[in-house]
């Protein structure tokens, strides 16, 4: 047999020694801390991060029945509609990522390109925009509106 042959003898034990190596590494990776399921709030989505829980966003009473609040430094716009349920979605438009500045008339409005959303479900009812806010989800305890 010459140099560049290869034995059937070689080629078996070049086999065992990567089916050994494989399932030596599964275990491994099974077993590392990258293979546990991370929260929600450790993903992003294409218009940032999501909230953390528990952080301290509004007190209830600055958030108008009908309207809402925009929260800029948080990236929120938080929503409450004629029965005084609280939501939140992300302040960024879906259209070309501009930040949402007012709310009017029952709709959030982005003013970059005219942009209008729905207060009680983030959906568009006036384009560009073809897609809705991204929710955040919020949570009201006492008299407070807090990230989930």
């Amino acid at each position: 047999m010459s140099v560049g042959e290869l034995s059937r003898r070689s080629v078996l034990n070049g086999c065992a020694l990567c089916a050994v190596a494989g399932v030596i590494g599964f275990v491994v990776a099974k077993n590392s801390a990258a293979a546990t399921p991370k929260s929600a709030a450790a993903a992003a989505n294409a218009y940032g991060t999501v909230q953390s829980g528990g952080e301290l966003l509004a007190k209830l009473n600055q958030v108008p029945t009908g309207g809402g609040l925009i929260l800029a430094s948080a990236g929120v716009v938080l929503t409450s509609d004629a029965k005084g349920t609280v939501r939140g979605f992300s302040a960024t438009c879906t259209h070309q990522g501009c930040a949402v500045e007012t709310i009017e008339n029952g709709v959030i409005v982005c003013p970059c390109h005219g942009s209008r959303f729905d207060i009680t479900t983030g959906a568009p009812v006036a384009g560009p925009a073809t897609v809705g806010l991204a929710e955040v989800v919020v949570v009201v305890r006492g008299d407070s509106v807090f990230t989930g």
